[in-house]
């Protein structure tokens, strides 16, 4: 299973927790769709980040709490609704460290997306440039260097190993699949 966190296209430190929508009240706070499976982690964080110039700022969370499927946060600095709109559809990142542990199996979006992807035959199929939640299980999209690209399921008769220190993963690719 993988553990939903998006991509940090920056750095794989940083790990995409949720968007802001829009402004909530009067007092600055704001609406964040969540991109965790467990949004109430936003409970517990002391601060996000924003990417700003290629780098991250860090925005002190004054407070939190669910509306779901949505996050009210208040963000030290932003205080107004003018200020909320400022940053509205940006991404706020989290510190790996502070994103929920994994367990065996698990794998963050982060360190799935850009795998270098191999089938049991030995042929190099390309890289992991996508990756879709249907609901019953993640689907891989794999594009080779040619552009191609094709659809596997993120499930155990398709992924044999997955080597996150060596950025690879070994697939077995089921009849008619490329088909």
């Amino acid at each position: 299973m993988v553990r939903i966190f998006k991509l940090s296209k920056l750095m794989k430190n940083y790990l995409k927790a949720g968007t802001i929508t829009q402004p909530f009240g009067i007092k600055g706070e704001t609406k964040v769709y969540p991109l965790t499976d467990d949004p109430r982690l936003f409970k517990s964080l002391k601060k996000v980040y924003m990417e700003k110039d290629g780098s991250y700022e860090e925005f002190e969370i004054e407070s939190a709490r669910m509306a779901l499927p949505l996050v009210i946060l208040k963000l030290k600095g932003i205080d107004t609704p003018e200020d909320v709109r400022s940053y509205r559809q940006k991404d706020l990142y989290i510190l790996r460290e502070d994103a929920s542990p994994l367990s065996e199996g698990e794998y963050y979006f982060a360190d799935i997306i850009g795998m270098e992807v191999s089938d049991d035959t030995g042929i190099s199929r390309g890289k992991i440039t996508d990756i879709l939640q249907t609901g019953a299980n993640d689907v891989y999209e794999i594009t080779a260097d040619d552009g191609s690209s094709f659809l596997l399921p993120a499930i155990k008769d398709c992924i044999i190993k997955v080597d996150v220190e060596n950025n690879k993963m070994l697939i077995h690719i089921l009849e008619g699949l490329l088909d």
